[in-house]
């Protein structure tokens, strides 16, 4: 079964809440066989806003890309994201990182993620689970890597 890692983050409201009721949703896209820690980051991109809490998770589903898309945009809309600015406040954001070694790209989606391996708040819980992405993390500018947080361990 193929297996998909997906990125988590949420700045409006109850973001940690929201952040954990999203890990718990994945199980119903396939089986959950690891979840980082928490992590707190500033935001990307458009500066102006609350800080982000982010996870990243790992999935066993038998969903290919575009009907794993679009199972999490529901469960997006099910945890009350609207749309909004690009890289603005939002209440979940869920992005397929990987699946498994496939290279894909269409109008909607890009696997591996287009900002993988730039981002600390990708980087740093993607490390956690799967050391492989250590030296892309270690190899971060230190103020990239600087503005991650690790505020709650996994459970």
């Amino acid at each position: 079964m193929p297996i998909a890692t997906i990125g988590i983050g949420a700045n409006i409201g109850e973001a940690i809440a929201t952040v954990e009721r999203a890990i718990a949703a994945l199980g119903e896209l396939g089986r959950l066989t690891a979840r980082s820690s928490l992590y707190r980051s500033a935001p990307w991109g458009k500066r102006d806003q609350p800080d982000f809490v982010n996870a990243v998770a790992r999935i066993d589903t038998a969903l290919a890309p575009r009907a794993l898309l679009s199972a999490l945009q529901a469960i997006e809309a099910r945890l009350g994201r609207v749309a909004g600015d690009r890289w603005g406040p939002r209440a979940i954001d869920l992005d397929i990182l990987l699946y498994d070694d496939l290279g894909f790209e269409d109008e909607a989606l890009r696997i591996p993620h287009l900002h993988l391996f730039e981002r600390a708040f990708v980087l740093e819980p993607l490390a956690e689970i799967d050391v492989s992405f250590e030296a892309w993390r270690d190899a971060l500018p230190m103020g990239e890597r600087a503005s991650v947080e690790r505020i709650a361990p996994a459970e």
